[in-house]
């Protein structure tokens, strides 16, 4: 069974790492944060500066879990906060067991930002470059006065100096970790470096702890950005909105304080404040942020309107739909963060894989120290320095670092280019898609058809009366079909009692006396009201590709409707480039085998089914798996959520697709083109690679340096380079695919 698919309502923050001690790789388990700290919430806000990763929350949640009063731990780590479901009475012992731990937390009142760490960053590079500047300073000391007493002295303080400044966090973090028999990265460089100035070798303790610290510095700044990458997004929505006040006037209010159905007026050039539909006007609308499209689409009364686009070209005026946390763009970020939270499954083996590599190097390390002055006889000085070289190289940050800083960026790049991706594990395995099930209404085709052609089969009602029961029946579904009949026959205000959908068939309701049914050959076929006469007639319009609706009562058929839709303009270039990706196109319909096919051939489609019920639909899904191995299913409706969720990946077409699809789907189209599936396919095969280059890359420096470490020729120099040097060099590599997400067309200047 795949994993539950993540719902496009946000609930989460996911946290932001997975490496040991100060790395900031962003992919962790979720941790039931909201995007900002809310104070609504209830419980006490701690803000704690130092907690950067999964893995000091869980030393974190380790330390105050003995404690009775705790209901519950909500963390964040992008704003490096923790909520906590306490009583007021237990903030001293809680902030004791945080301090304990080696990490300083504060309350955060009631109204105060929770914030980041960003306003420290600065003063946090200067400190790091004084305490560089030191760490040259004891070296040049050794290196022109080596045996002069005084010159030792003074080296000696300034390399201490320098521990202290640079290293302080990592010490306090470090000696917490070893007092509970945890072995990370922060632990390592503590002995490493106490152990260098131990044996006398105080500029070189000095400096790799100061470089050390500025690399790590650099590569949280780099992860950052990953992580940040699709959060930017909202700094596109305006945080102020011009909403229409009672007596008709113009009040600009706080988009957040904007209530559901107020109206609001966008001028020309403005980006839109919030989710709605124009009530007034008409404009051209770039919709780039939220679908990816690089071209306007036009906007007129009784269309939706999206939170962080552009208004272009004329005066609107919208009335609100979502309150500013529930708009579309909102709903986006938060499900990629929630994604960037999820493990992808490259990830878990290299988290397998590093919990074994940082013992085994440690006690290599010991046996270095141990018994080389026996076996090999080395001095004890020799061979201790040797060990501390082990130790450094033992850091997996550049390992744990490589797949979840790739995974995040190309997350963050599919949701530039409108695909929503619900999980890392998702993003990998798309790559192994060997056929691609797709629905034909709204999927293949433009899911907007038309009545084409309209036959009054009872003369005994007048056509009147039949249209007007078929159009009030219409109105009530949202099938595309449905609609079609709907807009074409201008219902009335006629009362449907006892309506009912009927999935893969129709609908169904009562109009006065008589019981009415409105739905497809299959429906008709069941309550066996399909004589020769009528099979006949629908035969001749399906050979046309036509999708044929019928309504009946009891006594029989009614009225027959033809409806004709279009397939999209780019579905035949979509399904052409998933035969060069090597991908097999399937149509799923829940329409007759004459129009599928007809519409399959016009698509360029391998194979087309008709007359899918929902179930049919799953059980289509389970053989093609069966046959060709793994299988996707994209569609839009009610009728495909049951194959969505069996399918490997469900792929849903977002803005037209419904709720029940897309809280299905694991991958969401949001601006429903086809050529959106091969490009995440080949999204996933490039982000496999950038994967496989990561880990190759973390795991040769290191073999390299380990050898080099237990030949005697590498020094704590080395390999510090080696361990941050590889991480910046895994995290540069996995940030280009931020680069594939650039969307195509944006306004240079946007007013508003």
């Amino acid at each position: 069974m795949k994993p539950s698919p993540i719902s496009l309502q946000p609930e989460t923050q996911p946290s932001s790492c997975e490496c040991s001690g100060t790395c900031h790789s962003p992919e962790a388990p979720s941790t039931n944060v909201p995007l900002q700290a809310d104070d609504t919430e209830g419980g006490l806000l701690l803000r704690i500066p130092a907690m950067d990763c999964p893995t000091e929350e869980s030393e974190i949640r380790r330390a105050v879990e003995h404690i009775g009063a705790i209901g519950g731990l909500r963390f964040d780590l992008s704003a490096r906060t923790l909520r906590i479901d306490a009583p007021n009475e237990a903030l001293p012992s809680i902030i004791d067991a945080i301090r304990k731990a080696g990490f300083a937390a504060e309350l955060v009142k009631p109204g105060t930002p929770a914030g980041t760490d960003r306003d420290g960053i600065p003063r946090g590079i200067a400190i790091l470059a004084m305490a560089l500047v030191l760490a040259l300073g004891a070296e040049v000391l050794a290196y022109l006065m080596p045996e002069v007493l005084l010159a030792k002295i003074a080296g000696m303080g300034l390399a201490a100096t320098a521990i202290v400044m640079a290293g302080f966090s990592t010490y306090s973090k470090g000696l917490a970790a070893l007092s509970q028999g945890r072995l990370n990265i922060n632990a390592l460089m503590s002995v490493a470096v106490t152990g260098a100035f131990a044996i006398g070798q105080w500029p070189e303790a000095a400096m790799v702890m100061a470089l050390y610290s500025i690399a790590e510095l650099i590569e949280a700044r780099s992860v950052d950005r990953a992580r940040n990458a699709i959060k930017s997004l909202l700094a596109l929505t305006p945080e102020t909105a011009e909403v229409r006040q009672a007596d008709g006037s113009w009040d600009v209010l706080a988009s957040r304080d904007v209530m559901l159905a107020a109206v609001v007026r966008v001028k020309p050039g403005a980006r839109i404040p919030l989710d709605g539909v124009v009530t007034a006007g008409s404009s051209a609308v770039n919709q780039a942020p939220v679908t990816g499209e690089s071209l306007p689409v036009d906007k007129t009364i009784g269309d939706t309107v999206f939170a962080g686009t552009i208004n272009e070209s004329g005066l609107l005026e919208f009335r609100v739909t979502a309150r500013s946390t529930e708009t579309t763009l909102a709903r986006i970020i938060h499900a990629v963060e929630t994604a960037q939270g999820s493990k992808a499954p490259m990830q878990r083996f290299v988290d397998r894989f590093a919990a074994l590599y940082t013992p085994a190097v440690f006690v290599i390390a010991l046996a270095v120290a141990l018994l080389t002055p026996w076996l090999l006889e080395w001095s004890w000085s020799q061979a201790l320095y040797k060990a501390l070289v082990l130790l450094v190289i033992a850091c997996p940050c550049a390992l744990v670092i490589a797949t979840p800083v790739t995974v995040v960026s190309g997350l963050a790049s599919a949701a530039r280019r409108g695909i929503l991706i619900k999980g890392g594990i998702y993003l990998e395995d798309a790559r192994k898609l060997k056929v691609i099930a797709l629905d034909k209404t709204g999927t293949i085709t433009e899911g907007k058809p038309k009545l084409v052609a309209t036959e009054i089969l009872d003369q005994t009602v007048s056509e009147k009366v039949i249209l007007e029961w078929a159009g009030s029946l219409a109105a009530l579904s949202n099938h595309p079909v449905s609609k079609a009949i709907s807009t074409a026959l201008a219902p009335s205000a006629t009362v449907v009692d006892h309506f009912m959908a009927l999935p893969g068939r129709g609908v169904q309701g009562r109009i006065g006396n008589q019981d009415l049914i409105l739905g497809n050959h299959r429906l008709i076929e069941e309550r066996k009201l399909c004589g020769p006469a009528i099979e006949a007639r629908l035969v001749e319009h399906e050979a046309q590709g036509r999708t044929m609706t019928l309504l009946a009562n009891e006594s029989g058929v009614l009225a027959i409707f033809a409806v004709a839709d279009t397939i999209k303009p780019h579905a035949r270039e979509a399904i052409s480039a998933l035969h060069t990706l090597g991908v097999k196109a399937v149509m799923l319909s829940g329409d007759n085998q004459a129009t599928a096919q007809a519409v399959a051939a016009q698509a360029n489609v391998d194979d087309a089914r008709g007359n899918l019920l929902p179930d049919d639909k799953l059980k289509a899904i389970e053989a093609l798996q069966k046959e060709f191995g793994p299988t996707a299913m994209t569609g839009d409706g009610i009728n495909d959520a049951p194959a969505l969720a069996r399918a490997d990946i469900g792929i849903a077409m977002g803005a037209a697709g419904t709720d029940t699809a897309m809280e299905a789907a694991d991958i969401v189209i949001m601006n429903d083109d086809l050529r959106r599936i091969p490009e995440a396919i080949r999204l996933s095969r490039t982000t496999h690679r950038v994967l496989w280059q990561n880990i190759i890359l973390a795991l040769g420096i290191k073999a390299i340096f380990l050898v080099l470490a237990l030949l005697g020729s590498a020094t704590m120099w080395m390999a510090v380079f080696a361990d941050m040097g590889a991480s910046l060099l895994v995290v540069s590599n996995g940030l280009r695919l931020l680069r594939l997400g650039q969307p195509d067309d944006q306004p240079t200047k946007v007013h508003g």
